[in-house]
């Protein structure tokens, strides 16, 4: 059964992206892309800061009464992020890739309104 692009879920997803875009383009960072897929693997936004790119997972959640919104951010769907960053730089076709970092961008309450955090180097493909 195919899920509906207007599910609640959804809609809540690709409007906290947009606040993270929002957020970080306000920072100084050029969104290049948003929801790059691959495979089994997604980020959901690859941006530039300066000489670096930044792969960057969106996260929100209503309340933080079962963790926070980056603390959902498994060692599972880290593999896949890593997985799908590697198949976007090997796509830039470039001799030597550019330096990158991971970030989460946590959005807990309202998407419009609840407390936004962004977590520079959130993790690292060691």
């Amino acid at each position: 059964m195919a899920v509906s692009t207007g599910a609640p879920h959804l809609q809540r997803g690709r409007a906290a992206e947009d606040r993270a875009a929002a957020h970080l383009t306000a920072q100084g960072l050029q969104i290049l892309t948003r929801n790059y897929r691959v495979g089994g693997g997604e980020i959901d936004l690859v941006a530039r800061h300066g000489a670096e790119l930044v792969f960057v997972e969106v996260r929100s959640r209503r309340s933080a009464a079962f963790g926070t919104a980056a603390e959902s951010v498994t060692p599972a769907k880290r593999r896949r992020i890593l997985l799908a960053a590697q198949h976007y730089l090997q796509s830039l076709d470039q001799r030597t890739p550019p330096p990158c970092r991971f970030d989460i961008v946590s959005i807990t309450g309202a998407v419009d309104g609840g407390h936004l955090d962004w977590l520079r180097n959130a993790f690292t493909n060691d």
